[in-house]
This record gives structure tokens, C-alpha cells and sequence, in this order.
């Protein structure tokens, strides 16, 4: 069994942590959580049973560990979890016209402005 990556990575004010761990020649595969508040948020799975029987078996498995730990996480820093994860882009949030918003998106755009208090109040005053 070959030992596991561990990585904390603060995005967008969250904490997350990937895992990747080596399942072992009982169970060859290789596993990468994401992690928030020790919720498992997102998983990848890939068999790496077609190793077993290699001699070279850890050194191929560490390689291929590192490959998808490094990918869920350059996966994450790039945004491309964003809404799998049900974050908001800041393209949403500014211009919440942009692109398609996902519904997770849709939920709050708008409501941060740039607005004063008291416009906030007069406005909402105003609506009654």
C-alpha cells in the first residue's frame, strides 16, 4: 500500500482538504476526497487494479496518486468545482446577468452592492 497525500487549501473563504489514498491490492483503486468541515463534498475513484501484478506496482501507483490528487486540486483553485460545490462565481455575484447562472448562483445575486446603507434602506422603503 502506498501512503496517502493529505492538502489544505483555503478558496474563495472556505477551507478544503483533498485526500488521495491507495486502496491497497485487496482494493486497487486510488480515491481523492474533497473535504469542507469534514463533509466529503466531491469524490474521484480510479481502479488501478491492471497494477497488482506489477513489480513496479508502487512506484505506478504514487505516480498515478499524485496525478489525481494534483488534478482535484488545480480543479479546485481553478473553479471548475464552483458549481458542484455550490459556490457562487464572482461573475454571478457582480453581474449576475453573466453567463448562465447555475440555481445555486441565482440564490443571492444581487444582494451584494456597492450601495450605501442608506440607499439600501431608502430603496427597500421605497418598494413597499
Amino acid at each position: 500500500m502506498v501512503g496517502g497525500f493529505n492538502t489544505n487549501i483555503r478558496y474563495r473563504g472556505h477551507i478544503f482538504h483533498v485526500q488521495t489514498e491507495d486502496g491497497g491490492k485487496e482494493s486497487p483503486s486510488i480515491i481523492t476526497l474533497l473535504y469542507s468541515g469534514g463533509a466529503i463534498l466531491f469524490s474521484k475513484k480510479t481502479s488501478c487494479a491492471n497494477q497488482v501484478t506489477n513489480a513496479d506496482r508502487e512506484v505506478v501507483v504514487r505516480q498515478l496518486m499524485e496525478a489525481q490528487h494534483s488534478a482535484m486540486v488545480q480543479a479546485l483553485k481553478s473553479g471548475k468545482l464552483d458549481d458542484k460545490l455550490g459556490l457562487v462565481s464572482p461573475d454571478a455575484v457582480t453581474n449576475p446577468s453573466a453567463g448562465t447562472a447555475s440555481p445555486a448562483a441565482e440564490f443571492g445575486a444581487g444582494v451584494i452592492t456597492r450601495r450605501s446603507l442608506d440607499e439600501v434602506v431608502l430603496a427597500h422603503l421605497a418598494n413597499r
